[in-house]
């Protein structure tokens, strides 16, 4: 259990560091005003107007980067710094966004994937690490009966929640490469609004990967819990 105390510590460590950056990263390029003195919300609507989106509202959502589209009910749900401001950082989230709304238009394969893992991780991402424990509390690592069988269903468990880390990454990355595209193309943006986007994102993004190699490396934690300890 040291190991596993320290490696949590280890990708906790990195994923602050990580998501301090981001946060300042967002601080720096929310000082960069936008030269068309468009608002998030209104970034957000013309990309959706410039692929033909009609069924998808742009709303306004409590807290801090709380930013996300809901492919349920067809919402861009910007945090209100987002929806009202006009620069860099608004500009990069509110089209990034967007680029899930354009993934779920144009029926994106790695994001009906993530789509399709979401009910089974909702409910077994919470549990899968108890239900391994349990099944090594009853002899699984040993090779004995029910134990084992119990503990390996933790793993399925545990593996899903990994999978759809990693599923994930794809479809961050693919829609903030959307998103940049379409404020280059169409000009939203100048150089240096554009360099200040793209760095946002690319920061952004790097939250993901973190909770990825995170996943997996606990699944091949108490893999070896479990495998390595039957053998003996």
């Amino acid at each position: 259990m040291i190991g596993y105390y320290i490696l949590l510590g280890a990708i906790a460590l990195v994923s602050w560091l990580v998501s301090s950056t981001l946060k300042k990263k967002f601080e720096k390029y929310s000082k960069v005003q936008l030269r068309n003195g468009m608002s998030g919300a209104e970034i957000a609507e013309k990309m959706l107007a410039d692929h033909g989106i009609t069924d998808v509202e742009v709303i306004s959502t409590p807290g801090q980067l709380t930013d996300h589209y809901n492919p349920k009910n067809k919402t861009v749900n910007l945090s209100e710094s987002v929806y009202n401001q006009r620069n860099a950082a608004a500009a990069a989230v509110a089209a990034h966004e967007c680029g899930h709304a354009v993934q779920h238009a144009q029926a994106y394969e790695w994001l009906k994937m993530r789509s399709a893992l979401v009910p089974v991780v909702s409910v077994t991402s919470g549990m899968s690490q108890w239900v391994v424990i349990g099944g090594l509390m009853l002899g699984a690592a040993a090779g004995l009966g029910i134990g084992y069988y119990v503990a390996v269903a933790g793993l399925v468990m545990m593996g899903f929640a990994t999978l759809f880390s990693f599923i994930t990454l794809p479809v961050e990355y693919d829609a903030s490469n959307r998103a940049l595209a379409w404020l280059k193309n169409k000009n939203m943006v100048s150089q240096q609004e554009y360099a200040g986007s793209e760095e946002a994102l690319k920061w952004a993004a790097r939250t993901y990967l973190v909770a990825a190699i995170g996943a997996l490396a606990s699944l091949v934690y108490w893999a070896l819990q479990v495998f390595g300890g039957s053998r003996d």
